[in-house]
């Protein structure tokens, strides 16, 4: 059983269920429309697709292809990832709402016959038998309450996780100094057709750009717990840095008139020192909080995900129970790489906060440009954020991707 319906979930019961083990995916909204989640599927996710025979039809559904990711500064822009340069049919990132991305993966997951998706359940509480092995889930939905057994839970549910706390397991903060407070502006014809993926860097603040089928994301940094000031200086602020640091948008941020219309996302990065009890495995934010800067937070789900395939299904198909060893070897896989991308994203972090405590401009280290600019560097860095660090290898592919349709 997976408790969770974000990417980290849903790709793993697609794998069981592709592998003939019987899973259900319990889902606590009735569906996956959220706002501002991720929406970045990295090479790697798209290759992982592309090998289970889906990346075809996935690509048929609307997004936009970002070749670069650029940061943009008072001393000139620099360009650190061309995904261009990468040596894959998906050199690039697609963005895309991840509501679709989630839809189009519910749908493969039903048409599994040992598969299934339960929306608008409600996880309370973890079951456990007289030895505390938990085996299984207490959830609510429209019906009442219901129990629910089963060989292993996962918990995939995020960076709240009710599973995590019903486990009596605990996140430890690795530190962080940023809000973001994100909002939409339209998308013209006009506007530069190679914007994607883009940081604007201001004294004290930065502005994000994702762009995507809905229009313009535009994510506003804050200081930590600045929210409150924020909102009591309402949207004037805001718009003026972004028409000043974006100009090509100053012809729209009038549309944004109210607080109401942003979302505020608290940046955290976080880790729970063991992953797993017996009879539970957590994995994506629900074991490791990734801060959104970076666009890692799905790749990471993604490839925790197709370790836990990968030590799962050998046990799970030959009916066995899933021991403590199995349940550590994910976690000893996967920590490594994760805490590699969490000290990068913690020392981005130290560096922000000292530059505001020290009225130093906000933005990359001035190194950073003469680096980029020596050849091969813009390979090597959109390398590095297009599969992470040790990417796994799915053990079982069983689809030849050359016999795909062209991919749209």
């Amino acid at each position: 059983m997976i408790v969770g319906g974000g990417p980290g979930g849903m790709v793993l019961a697609y794998l069981l269920g592709r592998a003939g083990v019987p899973v259900t995916l319990l889902e606590a909204h009735h569906d996956f429309d959220r706002d501002f989640r991720g929406d970045s599927l990295h090479p790697y996710t798209l290759e992982l697709l592309d090998r289970l025979g889906l990346a075809g039809e996935l690509l048929r559904l609307p997004h936009h292809r970002a070749r670069y990711f650029r940061l943009h500064t008072p001393a000139g822009p620099i360009t650190p990832a061309d995904y261009g340069k990468l040596r894959s049919r998906f050199a690039y990132v697609a963005l895309m709402p991840q509501a679709r991305f989630l839809d189009f993966l519910a749908a493969e997951l039903e048409r599994l016959p040992s598969a299934q998706v339960r929306t608008g359940a409600k996880v309370t509480d973890l079951l456990r038998d007289r030895d505390r092995r938990i085996t299984g889930v207490r959830y609510r939905d429209g019906t009442g309450e219901h129990e629910l057994a089963a060989g292993l839970v996962v918990g995939a549910d995020g960076r709240f996780s009710r599973v995590r706390r019903a486990a009596g397991l605990t996140a430890d903060s690795l530190g962080a100094s940023t809000d973001l407070l994100w909002f939409r502006l339209p998308h013209l014809a006009s506007d530069p057709p190679d914007a994607g993926v883009d940081l604007f860097f201001a004294r004290n603040h930065y502005v994000g750009l994702l762009t995507g089928t809905a229009g313009w994301q535009v994510g506003y940094s804050l200081p930590k717990g600045g929210y409150p000031a924020a909102r009591d200086a309402g949207v004037a602020p805001i718009r003026a840095a972004v028409a000043h640091l974006v100009p090509w948008l100053a012809d729209r941020v009038h549309l944004l008139t109210d607080f109401s219309q942003t979302t505020m996302l608290s940046v955290d990065i976080a880790s729970v020192r063991q992953w797993w009890q017996p009879g539970l495995l957590l994995i994506g934010d629900a074991a490791h909080v990734i801060s959104p800067v970076g666009g890692n937070g799905i790749l990471m789900a993604v490839q925790d995900a197709v370790v836990a395939a990968n030590h799962l299904v050998p046990v799970l198909r030959a009916g066995r129970t899933v021991s403590a060893p199995v349940l550590a070897a994910v976690q000893a896989e996967r920590e490594p790489a994760v805490r590699q991308v969490q000290a990068a994203q913690v020392r981005t972090e130290q560096r922000v906060a000292a530059a505001r405590e020290t009225g130093r401009p906000i933005g990359p280290p001035w190194l950073l440009k003469i680096v980029t600019a020596l050849p091969g560097m813009r390979a090597r860095s959109a390398r590095a954020n297009a599969y992470g660090p040790n990417p796994p290898v799915l053990a079982w592919p069983d689809h030849d991707p050359q016999s795909d349709a062209e991919i749209v």
